[in-house]
């Protein structure tokens, strides 16, 4: 009997030691400076100078403190959001994939080191099942493009603590709020100055009737919209149109995804009278540019440089999607792993931009180009990020909006 009492006071006495140990270690996490309720994650400009190298610092805000992996042991994961998010989108599948393969080849990787995952389904329990499936086949870097990864990634990060993520376009965000731990890297990317250069860039070049259509009306989604609206008012002011001179015909689609009735739409627009559609709209954006295949108009395409797609794409509202990916998993190879934060990718780093070597402008020049973008980049020209199309018209008195 005694050595039973002294068996169970034992294991008491380590239970109570293993939950002080845990407390203590609850404490040294919100103490690196990582929101773990709801605040707002904050968002930093990329450093582009050399982390700290010493290992003693507490301070983990800016650098992930862990050992890199070997270079011919590592692995890296694309994840899908659905079962029809492919790789070859020509969106942000392809353009993160090609950061993934400029990596591989910067360090004479094989095709081997990196694979594709898609869901069996579209929803959250899915996506974390598939993380799961990553890890298992032996991924240490998961890169996730797009806000569909919001609720999903905000657990995963807690399941899969040795797991290096890369989140695109978005913020880990739950119940309780954003909350961004040391082993995930968000990016954000300044959309609101690519679509204010496509918006500026359309009215320099003659054209008069404008169009945006969006997939959905998510964040990114929204300031691509309210940029294109700037940029044009910017264009007209500085070219001395009158008020009016330039209109905007203003939609959300409802859906990323291409349908028959998306290319009605557009071509009911160039029918009757739109001239160039900005088209953020994901994989609906192939239902635009057919559209203006049939009815002889021009479209503006996004994310990455869509030229190829058809001779009507006259542009592209770029995000460094390729760089961004590259830069974060060089980071996790070089044990600087930028962690715990939200990292934003604007005009000052080249986040963002128009492809002009591939671009079809008739007038607008690389000149104008570069002139505007310097601009943007250095501060004297501000592109507001505000998500209320209220707010971005009371700014607005040269061109008119027509929200559909």
């Amino acid at each position: 009997m005694k050595k039973v009492l002294k068996l169970i006071f034992s294991l008491a006495l380590m239970l109570t030691l293993a939950v002080a140990l845990a407390a203590c270690n609850n404490d040294d996490d919100n103490d690196g400076g990582t929101p773990a309720t709801d605040n707002q994650a904050e968002v930093t400009t990329p450093d582009t100078t050399p982390p700290p190298s010493d290992e003693s610092d507490d301070n983990n805000e800016t650098t992930e403190q862990q050992a890199a992996p070997e270079a011919d042991a590592v692995r890296i994961a694309l994840i899908a959001h659905s079962p029809d998010s492919i790789l070859d989108d020509g969106s942000f599948n392809q353009g993160a994939w090609d950061g993934i393969q400029r990596f591989l080849n910067t360090n004479n990787l094989g095709a081997d080191h990196a694979m594709f995952f898609q869901p069996h389904s579209a929803d959250d329990e899915a996506r974390i099942d598939l993380v799961n499936d990553a890890v298992a086949w032996g991924a240490d870097i998961l890169v996730m493009p797009g806000f569909h990864f919001v609720a999903s990634l905000y657990q995963a990060q807690d399941l899969f603590p040795d797991t290096r993520f890369i989140l695109l376009d978005a913020i880990p965000a739950g119940d309780s709020g954003q909350r961004v731990e040391a082993n995930v890297a968000a990016i954000e990317y300044a959309e609101q100055e690519a679509g204010f250069l496509a918006g500026y860039a359309a009215v320099n070049d003659g054209f008069r009737e404008l169009g945006f259509m969006g997939g959905i009306a998510v964040p990114a989604v929204v300031r691509f919209g309210h940029g294109f609206i700037q940029g044009a008012e910017y264009a007209a002011a500085a070219l001395g149109l009158d008020a009016g001179e330039v209109t905007i015909s203003y939609l959300y689609l409802g859906g990323f995804a291409p349908t028959p009735e998306h290319q009605t739409t557009a071509a009911a627009w160039f029918a009757t009278g739109t001239e160039i559609i900005f088209a953020a709209a994901g994989g609906a954006t192939g239902s635009v540019i057919a559209g203006a295949e049939a009815q002889d108009g021009v479209v503006i395409g996004v994310d990455v440089d869509q030229s190829h797609l058809s001779e009507v794409v006259i542009s592209s509202a770029m995000k460094a999607l390729d760089n961004s990916v590259f830069d974060m998993i060089t980071d996790v190879m070089n044990g600087s792993f930028r962690g715990g934060q939200v990292h934003m990718f604007n005009a000052s780093i080249n986040g963002i931009g128009l492809p002009m070597n591939n671009s079809r402008w008739n007038n607008f020049s690389q000149a104008q180009y570069d002139a505007i973008f310097a601009q943007l980049a250095n501060g004297s020209i501000v592109v507001s990020p505000s998500l209320d199309m209220g707010d971005v018209l009371s700014n607005v008195s040269l061109v008119t909006v027509n929200e559909m």
